[in-house]
């Protein structure tokens, strides 16, 4: 929240005289940063020592292991672009799913499918193998991060001069901004039916009972952005996002702990949030 605050102000000057004399904002940032470091640091270290446990033959000089700041760089990316960004977006999944029944409907049917396939498969049976055909499903979370990206803002800053497609001319060192959250919600790309949510535009009736998926331009739809920026994490992502889905679902039911009329806040900040969290109740599914 305070490193996207800084983009935010009209100045830098304040902040970094602040983080110069390690005072308010940027004090509790460089603390902030600490516990988070402290905290990776540990999962390397722990690593370290259950592989060198494992084989006597490891060397700490091992090129890959030896410098623990560089890898400790690692797993932060992890917590920050995986963590943060997968759980923002499961969060308004969960609750445009519990607005739209007859998606959840559609979900449950996919993954009754899902098991069946398994309990015919005589060999190992993998999480890959278990959400791979899950169209339905990744539609679903592709449209709901349509709506609520994980991500609502992003900015790049150019290299060199450059000129944008329609004429914008870029000076090297400007920042360019664009705004996934709006663009999710452009009539001129997704049509008069912005506002709903409806994961059958993302798919195609192959007319065999079937869904087939239907992937769109990532520049109109730059969740997980586009070109040679795009994320390295995003199949990744949506496999751990399907696991978590069809699992959850096809056990429980996940209820909004609140009142029917109530309308959550997004909240942008590096990652999106909801104001206040989601609290649920988790119900056993009977049938």
């Amino acid at each position: 929240m305070i490193s996207s605050q800084r983009a935010k102000s009209f100045s830098s000057i304040l902040w970094k005289i602040r983080r110069f004399l390690n005072i308010g904002s940027e004090k509790r940032l460089q603390e902030a940063v600490g516990e988070i470091r402290g905290f990776a640091n540990s999962i390397v270290r722990q690593k370290k020592q259950a592989m060198f446990q494992i084989s006597q033959e490891f060397s700490p000089t091992e090129p890959g292991h030896s410098d623990e700041k560089f890898v400790t760089d690692i797993v932060i990316s992890f917590i920050l672009a995986g963590r943060d960004t997968t759980s923002a977006g499961l969060t308004w999944f969960f609750w445009l799913l519990h607005r739209n029944r007859h998606v959840e409907e559609e979900i449950l049917r996919e993954i009754n499918k899902s098991r069946v396939k398994q309990k015919n498969k005589t060999q190992h049976f993998s999480v890959f193998e278990q959400v791979k055909d899950m169209v339905y499903i990744n539609a679903a979370i592709c449209e709901s991060m349509r709506l609520y990206p994980p991500v609502p803002v992003d900015v790049k800053e150019a290299a060199a001069n450059d000129v944008l497609p329609d004429g914008t001319k870029v000076k090297k060192g400007m920042w360019v901004g664009y705004l996934p959250y709006v663009m999710g919600r452009m009539e001129s790309i997704w049509g008069r039916d912005w506002a709903e949510y409806r994961p059958e535009r993302w798919l195609e009736n192959t007319g065999k009972g079937k869904w087939k998926f239907v992937p769109k331009d990532p520049y109109s739809y730059p969740v997980f952005q586009a070109g040679p920026r795009v994320c390295l994490g995003k199949e990744m992502a949506f496999l751990q996002m399907k696991r978590v889905v069809s699992v959850i679902l096809g056990m429980f039911r996940v209820v909004p702990a609140m009142e029917e009329r109530f309308d959550p806040v997004f909240v942008p900040h590096l990652t999106s949030e909801m104001q206040g969290g989601f609290p649920v109740r988790i119900e056993q599914r009977t049938v």
